[in-house]
């Protein structure tokens, strides 16, 4: 693999009250995920890595082919969207990972996934 491209990845995510259970140490977060194409050649998303930590340092890692059953590509200057979700057994968490990627020129790499926190509202005030 060589330098990555510039490709962007932003993510916001939410705390999913109504599928948790905090008695039963059940937390359901969803998370959005928008992957920007800086680059100046059209990528494809192959795989993607999660390393999953929630607040007991327990981690779990997913590891698979594309994301929710697609591998988009990604014209130069354009993005893709999609959500997904996690479960934890603490209701403080984070993620990060990356996604395999190629390039138009047969070039891959790895865009990073920034560590995101995932958290109950008003549980860190």
């Amino acid at each position: 693999m060589t330098e990555p491209l510039d490709i962007q990845v932003k993510v916001d995510n939410f705390y999913l009250g109504a599928q948790s259970e905090p008695a039963e140490n059940r937390f359901v977060f969803a998370y959005t995920i928008t992957i920007e194409n800086h680059s100046e050649q059209q990528v494809k998303l192959l795989k993607r890595y999660w390393l999953i930590t929630d607040a007991n340092g327990k981690q779990a890692e997913v590891y698979g082919d594309g994301v929710v059953g697609e591998q988009p590509e990604l014209a130069p200057g354009s993005s893709y969207s999609y959500t997904s979700g996690a479960v934890l057994e603490t209701p403080v968490g984070t993620m990060q990972g990356h996604y395999e990627m190629i390039s138009s020129s047969n070039q891959t790499f790895n865009a990073a996934i920034p560590v995101f926190r995932l958290a109950m509202p008003n549980i860190l005030n």
